[in-house]
């Protein structure tokens, strides 16, 4: 009985990596500073930010289903803009920005302070 069990492991263990496909990125992460960033008006805008002081602004959609967080904690787009503009220290915060590459959307904004 434990072979037969040692061998379902070892076999769905080698079988995993075949479900994801290698070398594809779906999502790309940014930190960025928030003194480069500029928060979406409305919940279909955007957002525009650079991912550094020297790089050029990007401007990239966000959907309903952008996610907001402040602290890790999931708010509302409203409180989302109330906590920017309450920041104390704007130089030392940072958000860190997931873009779904394929769809060419923000999946979530988080600040960070």
């Amino acid at each position: 009985m434990k072979i037969k069990m040692i061998i379902c492991i070892v076999s769905l263990s080698l079988s995993a990596p075949l479900f994801a496909a290698p070398g594809d990125v779906t999502s790309q992460g940014y930190e960025i500073l928030l003194r480069n960033f500029t928060a979406p008006a409305t919940a279909n805008g955007g957002v525009i930010f650079k991912e550094c002081d020297d790089c050029d602004r990007r401007t990239v959609r966000v959907v309903s289903g952008t996610r907001y967080a402040v602290n890790g904690k999931t708010v509302r787009l409203a409180d989302f803009r109330k906590a920017i503009l309450q920041v104390p220290d704007r130089e030392a915060a940072s958000l860190t920005v997931l873009h779904h590459i394929e769809s060419d959307t923000i999946e979530l904004i988080d600040l960070v302070y």
